[in-house]
């Protein structure tokens, strides 16, 4: 199967999304808004602590908060997504792997918990087995 043949050019709102997120990410960004916030608290005095002086920040903070929520949210999704296909190509990939797993995402929160107790059961039997394979054989290298 060829994948790259579905390959596009990103569109403008994902490099956007991805850009953004890149560059709020970064500690010189951080240190810049922490400059901003400094600077108009030391105004202050200068603009008799007014409305507008008030204003400013709260107005700058909730636009600024507003488009982040949807840029960052874009971002996480499309990289959830990706993420998803990855897992479910190695699900695909392994013969003793169970192909009705690959949409899982896709179940009912009861059927995730259902799923999710049936791997918690195998983990503990997997669990009680290396036990007894232990007490029979000793410790093998991972243990030391």
């Amino acid at each position: 199967m060829n994948l790259n043949s579905t390959k596009r050019p990103p569109s403008l709102f994902t490099q956007l999304a991805k850009g953004t997120a890149r560059m709020t990410g970064r500690p010189l960004t951080f240190a810049i808004v922490v400059l901003l916030v400094a600077l108009w608290a030391v105004s202050g005095p200068f603009f008799n602590y007014s409305d507008s002086w008030q204003l400013t920040i709260n107005t700058f903070t909730t636009i600024v908060t507003f488009l982040m929520v949807f840029l960052i949210q874009a971002t996480q999704n499309r990289d959830a997504e990706a993420i998803q296909i990855k897992l479910d190509e190695i699900i695909r990939a392994l013969d003793s792997a169970h192909n009705e797993l690959m949409d899982l995402e896709e179940l009912e929160e009861d059927d995730l918990a259902r799923m999710h107790g049936i791997y918690l059961k195998l983990a503990e039997r997997a669990r009680k087995h290396q036990a007894v394979r232990r007490a029979a054989t000793g410790p093998g290298p991972a243990d030391s």
